[in-house]
C-alpha cells in the first residue's frame, strides 16, 4: 500500500516537473521530434504551454488519487481517471492544432 502511494507521487511528480519544463521553459526537446516536427517556431510557445498543462493535469490527477488512496478513499479513481482523460484531450488537441497530425 504505501509502496504504491510513493509510485503514485513519485510518477505524479515527474508529470508535473516535465510539464512545467515544457509549459514555462518551453523545453520541446524534451518530447521526442516527430511530436512537434511540423510545429511552426511561431506557434512553439503556445504548443508547449499546451501539452505543459496537459501533462500537469494528468500528475495532479495522480498526486491526488495518491492522496484519497492514503485516506482509503474507494473513490481514488475520479481524479486519476478525471486527470488522464482532461490532460490527455488537451495533449491531443495541441498535437492535431500545431502538429498537423497525432503521429506524423
Amino acid at each position: 500500500m504505501i509502496l504504491g502511494v510513493v509510485i503514485e507521487f513519485a510518477v505524479g511528480m515527474i508529470c508535473v516537473v516535465l510539464g512545467l519544463l515544457l509549459w514555462k521553459k518551453q523545453k520541446v526537446s524534451i518530447l521526442h521530434d516527430y511530436h512537434y516536427k511540423h510545429v511552426k517556431k511561431t506557434d512553439i510557445t503556445a504548443y508547449t504551454r499546451q501539452i505543459g498543462i496537459g501533462l500537469i493535469i494528468i500528475g495532479a490527477g495522480i498526486i491526488a488519487s495518491g492522496l484519497l488512496d492514503i485516506a482509503y478513499s474507494p473513490l481514488w479513481w475520479i481524479p486519476l481517471l478525471a486527470g488522464f482523460v482532461i490532460g490527455l484531450f488537451m495533449i491531443v488537441v495541441a498535437q492535431k492544432k500545431y502538429n498537423g497530425s497525432l503521429l506524423s
